[in-house]
């Protein structure tokens, strides 16, 4: 990737010698020198001046502050449109004789000219990782900038087909690892915090531990998302023992089951963006082919809006809460609830109750599991194996779901047909026991 970058620098800087560029003259300034050069970029044809412009436009987007760079933002969301008089032309040739030349010519009409300008600023040296960039740009902006939505359409749209899974490549990381990759998992941890390198550490070098990356190879050495992984005895039920200091490793020929208990998404300029189902089973693979008397893959699973929507659960005098649970509930609002260890168990088993309710009935658009992770694990085929009350006493466990946390089981044997239910049919795959739960009543 090195010499792909560096010969690619080479044909930018001699491009712009061929054509008479000074670069004094191609240090864009403002938002409006960005906006100039992108248009000069899509009047151009040649591949070699194209590569220059396209760095060049880059480069100068990047030096700009945040204002100049929403600018530009907004000049590409609104000036880069589809050629309306193209577009009128191909629709009336359609209408007239609608045959599928007619159809294809409509089709490349109504194409914004954005489209081509990020393909085109693709071909720069890093052009890929500037564009994720530029996305993350995009996405802080968005919420009060709702007419730069058409650009983030356009930026999911060829990043769907660019990060699609059969371009990404799976490596293990350990603790040889190149630091400046290390430092990138440290930072970009999203479930359990990675405190420090001794943390880092106790997470990659002992015999009990795996961890795996995605990389792009348009990206060089960022990871795109990373899965850590214990291996044990026994499907665990909390966190707490698999991220504690001390212990003793497990052999990593007697375990018997991989935890995969952190999945981090780490390019936040591309979220939303799907990577593709069953990249877990790839990870799943891997173990499999390392340490064949692995016999169970789980994981140990956050719930991050589950408390969010008990919270309007307990509003709802029509919901599914009798009056005494909703009594039984107000214990969440008291800050040392779990002192009482009664209360406690009474408490996580009307919790663990509500939590299958959640996983069974709570929906989005499109029929979709309310929960993100559930819509990750379902679609890469995993199956809702066990709720877990009390599973993470840590601030942010108890901030998000009250505690709980879930095992999604991971059958080899059964990965690509739970894929099929939940993508053709929108089925929660869940264990009976936690069908049994959801369906209980008091």
């Amino acid at each position: 990737m090195t010499f792909v970058s560096d010969m690619l620098a080479t044909v930018s800087r001699r491009s712009r010698e061929l054509i008479g560029w000074k670069p004094a003259e191609l240090q864009p300034r403002r938002a409006a020198d960005v906006v100039a050069l992108a248009r000069a970029l899509l009047s151009r044809r040649g591949e070699a001046s194209g590569t220059a412009l396209a760095r060049d436009i880059l480069d100068g987007y990047a030096k700009l502050d945040a204002d100049q760079r929403v600018a530009v933002l907004k000049d590409f969301a609104e000036g880069f449109g589809a050629d309306r008089t193209k577009l009128e032309a191909a629709i009336a040739a359609y209408q007239s004789e609608p045959t599928a030349a007619a159809a294809a010519s409509l089709h490349a009409a109504a194409e914004p000219r954005r489209q081509e300008l990020i393909r085109r600023l693709n071909l720069a040296p890093g052009g890929t990782a500037a564009l994720v960039r530029l996305r993350d740009d995009l996405l802080a902006a968005l919420p009060g900038q709702a007419d730069l939505k058409v650009l983030d359409d356009d930026l999911v749209h060829l990043f769907s087909s660019w990060f699609n899974r059969g371009f990404l490549v799976v490596r293990r990381i350990d603790w040889s690892t190149p630091a400046n990759i290390l430092e990138k998992i440290i930072r970009y941890e999203a479930v359990h915090e990675i405190r420090d390198w001794d943390d880092l550490r106790r997470r990659l070098e002992p015999e009990d531990r795996r961890c795996y990356a995605f990389f792009h190879p348009r990206l060089d050495d960022e990871p795109l998302i990373f899965v850590e992984v214990a291996l044990t005895a026994e499907i665990p039920a909390a966190i707490g023992p698999l991220i504690a200091e001390g212990g003793t490793a497990l052999a990593a020929d007697e375990a018997r089951v991989a935890v995969f208990y952190s999945i981090s998404n780490c390019q936040t300029g591309l979220a939303g963006i799907s990577f593709g189902s069953l990249l877990i089973k790839q990870v799943v693979e891997e173990l499999k082919r390392e340490l064949p008397k692995l016999t169970t893959f789980v994981t140990l699973s956050p719930v991050p809006g589950f408390a969010r929507w008990l919270a309007k659960e307990r509003k709802t005098e029509t919901g599914f809460l009798l009056e005494e649970e909703r009594g039984l509930l107000t214990a969440l609002d008291e800050t040392d609830w779990r002192a009482d260890r009664t209360r406690v168990v009474k408490v996580d088993r009307l919790l663990a109750r509500c939590a299958a309710r959640y996983f069974l009935t709570a929906k989005t658009t499109g029929n979709r599991p309310l929960d993100p992770v559930a819509r990750f694990h379902l679609g890469n085929g995993a199956r809702l194996e066990r709720i877990n009350a009390g599973a993470d006493l840590s601030d942010t466990g108890l901030a998000q779901s009250h505690g709980v946390m879930v095992n999604y089981l991971y059958d080899l044997g059964r990965i690509e047909e739970n894929h099929e239910a939940y993508a053709e049919r929108r089925e929660i795959v869940a264990s009976p026991s936690v069908r049994k739960l959801g369906e209980a009543r008091g």
